[in-house]
This record gives C-alpha cells, structure tokens and sequence, in this order.
C-alpha cells in the first residue's frame, strides 16, 4: 500500500496517513488481520516524525481499525464497513460543504461547480 504525503495539504500530516489507511481498509487493499508497517519503518518511508506516524496509529487503535499487539506489531482488525464508509461521506459532505462555500464567494455557480468537479474527476 502506497501513502502519499501532500506537505502543502490543508490537513495535517498524521490525519492525511489516517484518511489514506482508513480509505485502505474499506476498499479492501488492507484486510482483516494484514499487519502494518512498524511506526519507525512507516515513518522513514515516508520521511515523517515517528510521532506522526504513532498518532496515526494510535488515532485509527482509538477508532477501532487497527490493533496493537505487544512486541509484533500493529493490524488491521475486523470492522464494520458501512459504519467506516459512513463516517467517510460525513466527512466528504463536510469537506465539499466548505468547498462550495468558498466557490459561492468565488462567484462560481452551480453548473460552473459541477462541471469543474466532473472535469476534475475523469
């Protein structure tokens, strides 16, 4: 699995690792039970703070998608996918809230949004 780091994204460090694991987890790319790259191997991967990458950790443990078992390691535990799949549109309907927001003050209009938002997804 390949974790992308945008140093220039509005959302920090730590909680951009945890929306791409979580992402992961419910599209099946991590399965129930699939072990996770150590803190210190993930953070040297990706040329971040150990305690970044332990807050991931600890912030998706807290949330119940991985747990950590005493000298082996961290893994992704069983879950419930349309609870995770759930909370994933809550926070898209956030995040697109505040992006039309910002293009009503742009003067942009509706048909302008969603034509840029259909180019920008193919």
């Amino acid at each position: 699995m390949k974790i992308t780091i945008l140093p220039q994204g509005t959302l920090a460090i730590y909680e951009q690792i945890v929306n791409q694991l979580k992402n992961a987890i419910v599209t099946g790319h991590l399965q129930a039970g699939e072990a996770l790259p150590s803190i210190r191997a993930l953070a040297a991967d990706l040329s971040v703070s150990v305690i970044t990458t332990k807050r991931a950790y600890e912030e998706l443990e807290k949330e119940g998608l991985i747990r950590s078992v005493a000298g082996k390691g961290f893994y992704v535990c069983e879950y419930n996918t349309d609870y995770l799949k759930e909370k994933q549109l809550m926070m898209i309907e956030k995040r697109l809230g505040e992006l039309i927001d910002e293009a009503k003050q742009a003067g942009l209009g509706c048909g302008e949004f969603v034509e840029m938002a259909e180019t920008l997804w193919k």
